[in-house]
């Protein structure tokens, strides 16, 4: 590095980082105090993140509301909305931020050189020069504010943050993290919720939210990371030139503090909702909690991650097979917290008794103190370390860019000491470290220190309480009321103005001199050329073998597809349960434990799936492909190895334990449970496609709200339906498992294949081959319009139907709707104004489209918005400098960069649905030459999905049950 160009920076450590590829140095700005960490290499999917120290000081969720409002303008943006402006218009692969219990962070990232330089000036600009000053309309939109529409209206709060942490503390799973994490720091910032109470919320003051950006949104206070292949010194320059070298340092206390340790355990109980129409009985969540030394400790730090698969997540591990054992919990699971200064090991049992509670601790520590006498099952314990360095090696973190990864690594020990930024990301040595000690105590003494030694723990339980959320919502009524009554006529008066004043500012549009203000690419610096599609058509002996010829550094992809159309409607639920039972259940030559184990010591991990592919060239005639895959990747030595362990799972699995299907049957319903309360959205979309759609049916009866209606059925009556369940699963095995339905898509060089090709056809030899009695696959769908009632204080509220079958046309234009619909229309109306978290759309090639929000204050009013979706796009107009965003946001979502084994996913499903080369090239073209009139033209295709009034909603009961005409059928979920 050029010492002239940083003479404003002092370099404190230059290294190479062999584990990950990169040269690491470490730098402090010496004017302001900002800290900064480079890490250097050939990946050009940059990212930049400036993070700070930001401990919150009470409950009302500051840090949280703050990354909010920071996005909402700026002294050189100052758009109402900048973060939505870079969403539409720029070629990102990453745009968010993140706040978490001691640290909030901005990262983004981009391909493209021009435009991740715009990211990070409005980045840099956002957190170091806010609007936020200059009035409290961001505070109170997103944060909290009253809202009173008249004078003789209802009172009520509303805000973003509000409302999204409603949603978060309607999941026992919330509950359960916050006081987990409440219970072991009583005296730090930890003993604080940094998301925000809704409870306390309100409390926060405009001048606190001030205050707290002055003190900790300072370059001295701040941690900027630099990720990929560019010019560092000129980001360093330019970092220096622009922002740094106008603050001198001070000193600012932001410091973790570090929690004394406990002389003995603490217990605490507390309660959770649950709607009135479910049990209280067996609804108990008991946890184990142990506070592991400090997350600077660099071998302990992944050490306990090993010890978290061996001794507890993996299935069949003694933690969790004695809890279940013992009959304490239908769902035992656990977690190692280290991204906090102290890490913490948890033990869970869900669905369990509070009478269980000496019980649940008793048989840890009693399973604890054998495993620390007896030894470590060795096994195990070369499992955990070769999963973890696996996917160390592989750094594949699906959509998430790897340096987005790397840099919040890098926060868990960075943030607490400024010296050590390197020690998680460079862990090769750690893992051979790791491995040395497997056979010499290391493990057991961690075991006996950290975990049955250690007083400084807690014992945290949450118990159902029925109609909690109604008797909050009624306090919530009366205290608001209360307070309406205490204010006089001008107070009312100023009430009303203040919320008509708020709407109004929403309402008013952004001057097109300050949206400029905003860098935006141009559509001529795009690419009208697609990614590539890596397909080619072989055979493994008579079996068909598409091959993605892709460089993947040593690592086969390979998934083996099964047919599934031989099937009847009654069996698809059941092979749902079929793909979650395989794998996690004795086979023939293996205990279940045993089996995982075995894969995990030497492959990178063997996985089922269901899936449903459309023939895109034949819509109306509806030819649907649902399919049973299994998938394991590996080093290529490995394979062999891998597709003898997937023989084993699919032709000798006992199907015909009782006790494990009854355990995994359980898991599964309270799996399902919390999915709907965390992420009801997706749920509530496909079950609104599912009265329509057979392929949204058959997801949704193999994954969705049907699936979880049997589920539940086989686990409330198991004894008297364990027989049909034993006999459907060994009748699917032999129905599935055959040679004629066998298809196998393999990623990898061109080195790997032939073994691989001779490997499937011996496999393909090996399948079922008795006489079984085929059905024919067909799907009926019954349009049902339901209302799911549960004990959640928001609403999940999607909107279905198919504009095809109602005659119209796709176009790729529909993908830029997608990006008007979530950044404009519905952003506004439903995020904006109304204080949801989130509203998303969808529109495929085979006709489907979806409206839903997420953690929704409203019900009857976000369907009203879907409904004025169709006169909004008949009167779309918009500058051609805002088409050109809605072009570029478009691009931005279809060029994701891809990791090898995404590029070779893709190129199967774009084989399965056939979609062509030439059809995606034609849709890129509809977009990259879109029209404002192209959109207009859109209103007809929206009018019919929104005309098919397909609805669902999951949510709150009281909201649901108010807004019953909404729905053909009301119902508790569960």
């Amino acid at each position: 590095m050029d010492g002239k160009r940083l003479e404003a920076y002092e370099v404190l450590e230059q290294k190479r980082l062999e584990g990950i590829q990169s040269d690491g140095t470490l730098l402090r700005h010496k004017k302001s105090g900002a800290r900064l960490v480079l890490i250097e290499n050939d990946d050009e999917n940059k990212v930049f993140t400036v993070g700070f120290r930001t401990p919150p000081e009470d409950s009302t969720g500051l840090p949280h509301i703050l990354e909010h409002s920071v996005l909402c303008g700026s002294r050189n943006f100052p758009a109402k909305d900048p973060f939505v402006e870079l969403v539409k218009g720029s070629l990102n692969t990453f745009l968010n931020a993140m706040t978490y219990p001691d640290k909030t962070v901005y990262p983004v990232a981009s391909c493209n050189d021009k435009d991740f330089q715009n990211l990070m000036h409005v980045y840099m600009d956002a957190v170091f020069y806010p609007n936020i000053y200059e009035n409290d309309k961001t505070f109170r939109q997103e944060g909290w504010s009253y809202e009173l529409e008249s004078e003789d209206a209802e009172l009520k709060y509303n805000g973003v943050v509000y409302n999204e942490m409603k949603g978060a503390f309607s999941s026992p799973e919330g509950v359960l993290d916050r006081m987990v994490l409440n219970s072991l720091f009583p005296d730090t910032a930890y003993s604080n919720e940094s998301g925000g109470d809704p409870d306390e919320i309100p409390s926060l003051s405009y001048e606190q939210f001030l205050a707290f950006h002055k003190k900790y949104y300072h370059p001295s206070n701040s941690y900027i990371y630099l990720y990929g292949n560019m010019d560092m010194e000129e980001k360093l320059a330019w970092l220096d030139e622009m922002y740094l070298s106008k603050f001198e340092k001070e000193e600012i206390d932001s410091a973790i503090r570090m929690q004394k340790p406990f002389e003995k355990t603490v217990e605490w109980d507390r309660e959770y909702s649950i709607s009135n129409t479910e049990s209280e009985e067996n609804n108990t969540y008991l946890s184990y909690n142990k506070v592991v030394g400090t997350s600077l400790d660099r071998e302990l730090y992944m050490a306990f991650s090993v010890l978290d698969y061996a001794l507890l997540s993996a299935p069949g591990a003694p933690l969790k097979k004695a809890l279940l054992d013992a009959g304490i919990g239908y769902d035992v699971t656990g977690s190692y917290d280290n991204g906090i200064y102290q890490p913490i090991f948890s033990v869970i049992a869900k669905n369990a008794e509070l009478s269980q509670k000496e019980e649940f601790v008793r048989v840890i520590e009693d399973t604890l103190r054998k495993i620390a006498e007896e030894g470590m099952d060795e096994k195990a314990l070369t499992a955990g370390i070769n999963y973890h360095e696996f996917r160390y090696h592989e750094a594949d973190f699906g959509n998430y860019p790897k340096g987005l990864m790397y840099g919040l690594q890098i926060f868990d020990s960075w943030l607490y000491d400024d010296s050590k930024p390197f020690i998680h990301i460079e862990a090769l040595d750690t893992f051979a470290f790791l491995k040395k000690q497997i056979s010499t105590g290391y493990y057991e003494t961690l075991i006996r220190e950290y975990l049955l030694d250690n007083p400084h723990a807690s014992i945290v339980t949450i118990s159902p309480k029925k109609g909690l959320t109604a008797k909050h919502d009624k306090e919530l009524a009366e205290k608001l009321k209360a307070y309406k009554e205490s204010l006089s006529e001008e107070e009312l008066a100023k009430l009303v103005r203040d919320t008509k004043e708020l709407r109004e500012y929403q309402e008013e549009p952004t001057p097109a001199e300050i949206l400029e203000k905003i860098p935006v690419l141009e559509v001529s610096d795009i690419s009208e050329e697609i990614a590539p599609i890596f397909n080619e058509e072989l055979k493994a002996g008579d079996v068909p073998f598409i091959y993605h010829e892709i460089e993947t550094n040593g690592i086969g992809y390979l998934d083996i597809l099964f047919d599934l159309r031989t099937l009847t409607q009654e069996e698809i639920p059941y092979v749902g349960l079929l793909q979650a039972v395989l794998g996690i259940i004795d086979t023939e030559h293996y205990e279940y434990g045993e089996l995982f184990n075995e894969i995990n010591m030497r492959t990178g991990g063997i996985e089922t799936s269901l899936e449903m592919y459309a023939d895109v060239t034949k819509v109306k005639e509806k030819e649907y492909r649902p399919t049973f895959e299994i998938k394991a990747k590996s080093l290529y030595e490995g394979l062999p190895f891998a597709c003898s362990m997937m023989k084993e799972i699919l032709m000798h699995s006992v199907l015909t334990d009782e006790k494990r299907l009854k355990e995994i049957v359980d898991m599964l319903k309270s799996r399902l449970q919390m999915k709907f309360l965390s992420a009801g959205h997706t749920s509530a979309a496909l079950r609104a496609m599912s009265y329509n759609s057979p392929l949204a049916r058959f997801k949704d009866m193999t994954n969705g709200i049907e699936y979880y209606e049997t589920v539940s059925r086989i686990a409330d009556h198991f004894e008297k339906e364990k027989e049909k369940l034993t006999a459907c699963l060994t009748h699917l095995v032999k129905k599935i498992f055959r040679r004629e339905n066998m298809m196998v898509s393999y990623t990898a060089s061109r080195e790997s294949l032939d073994p691989v090709l001779r490997e499937m056809e011996e496999f393909a030899g090996a399948l079922c081959t008795d006489e079984v009695e085929k059905g024919g696959f067909t799907l009926v769908c019954e349009k049902k319009n339901e209302g799911f009632m549960t004990s959640s204080k928001v609403q999940y509220a999607a909107m279905a139907g198919n504009f095809i079958e109602a005659g119209q046309q796709y176009t790729g234009a529909l993908q830029i709707l997608k990006v008007i619909m979530g950044y404009e229309y519905l952003w506004q109306n439903i995020r904006v104004k109304g204080g949801a978290y989130g509203c998303m759309s969808s529109f495929n090639r085979l006709g489907e489209g979806y409206f839903v929000s997420y953690r929704d204050p409203h019900l009857k009013n976000t369907l009203d918005i879907y409904r004025g979706v169709t006169e909004y796009l008949r009167n779309f107009s918009v500058s051609d400098r805002d088409m050109t965003k809605f072009i570029i946001g478009t691009i931005s979502n279809m060029d994701q960069p891809m990791t090898p084994a995404i590029k070779g996913d893709r190129s199967m499903n774009l084989y399965m649905n056939r979609v062509s080369a030439q059809t995606i090239k034609e849709e890129r073209l509809q977009v990259l030459h879109a029209t404002q009139e192209d959109i207009r033209a859109l209103a007809d295709i929206v009018e019919k999905v929104i005309d098919a009034e397909q609805i669902c909603v999951i949510g709150n009961e009281e909201k649901v049950e108010k807004e019953q005409a909404v729905f053909k059928e009301v119902k508790a979920l569960f």
